[in-house]
């Protein structure tokens, strides 16, 4: 039997900044030469991400920066984007999500990793949007941006941090994005800036919402948040979610 055009989903995997990128496409543009041309300009778009913001690297931007060799005045101008975007997420928190954590000496260091992964993810799906007749959907790390532009939906299903092989809920996205922030695959690696503790009462938060700058951004500070994820969340206009509390118990959030 010949599957639809709309139907098929032709997928590719790729190791860039330290996680795995994946990608399913449906439509005109599966398998072909644009489609390998959009793919390319992805990776090319995230490599470039990791040489600017990876804080794992000795030769990024911020690696310079942490060392005090480069100002942040004189970094690249998306340094001072992803910057603005934290200092607006720390606003919006109370101060509970940050780019800057305590360092030796209770010197600030600069940790860009809660804003950059989607806005890195976001930026390079542009390449994906500009294919004709192409659905397009790419994840990396639990965040993910998906376009439809067939109207069918992707279905994105929402994992249980307590037992990783059950879907807790599945989301439906036609133009839109998913972020998670939990520990269950990465550790306890988000805190409460304000007082360095990995919040307790919360296992994992999900956000959907239109950009996955903003997805990323809040279930990453909603989860700082702790006890007050889903209250904090359902404040913010344009966003849905789920929080799944340590105890197994979940919260629904919906805003208008």
């Amino acid at each position: 039997m010949t599957v639809p055009a709309a139907e098929r989903v032709a997928r590719r995997v790729e190791h860039v900044m330290g996680m795995p990128v994946s990608l399913a496409l449906r439509g005109l543009h599966t398998d072909d030469d644009e489609a390998d041309a959009a793919w390319a300009a992805v990776l090319a778009s995230l490599r470039e991400t990791d040489r600017v913001f990876s804080t794992y690297r000795d030769d990024s931007v911020v690696a310079a920066i942490r060392r005090g060799e480069l100002a942040v005045a004189d970094a690249p101008r998306d340094v001072a984007e992803v910057l603005a975007l934290g200092a607006r997420a720390a606003r919006a928190s109370d101060g509970a999500f940050s780019v800057w954590r305590p360092g030796p000496d209770a010197h600030p260091v600069l940790d860009p990793s809660g804003v950059v992964k989607g806005w890195a993810l976001e930026r390079a799906a542009a390449a994906l949007h500009a294919m004709p007749g192409t659905d397009s959907c790419v994840s990396a790390g639990g965040d993910m941006v998906c376009r439809s532009r067939s109207g069918q939906p992707w279905r994105v299903g929402i994992e249980d941090p307590h037992d990783p092989a059950r879907v807790l809920a599945t989301v439906e996205i036609t133009d839109g994005a998913v972020a998670t922030s939990g520990a269950a695959h990465r550790g306890p690696h988000v805190v409460d800036a304000r007082t360095g503790a990995v919040p307790g009462s919360v296992a994992q938060v999900t956000v959907v919402a239109a950009s996955l700058t903003d997805a990323d951004i809040d279930a990453t500070a909603a989860y700082a948040l702790g006890a007050r994820a889903a209250q904090w969340l359902g404040q913010r206009v344009g966003r849905s979610g789920l929080v799944v509390w340590a105890d197994g118990t979940t919260t629904t959030v919906t805003t208008t």
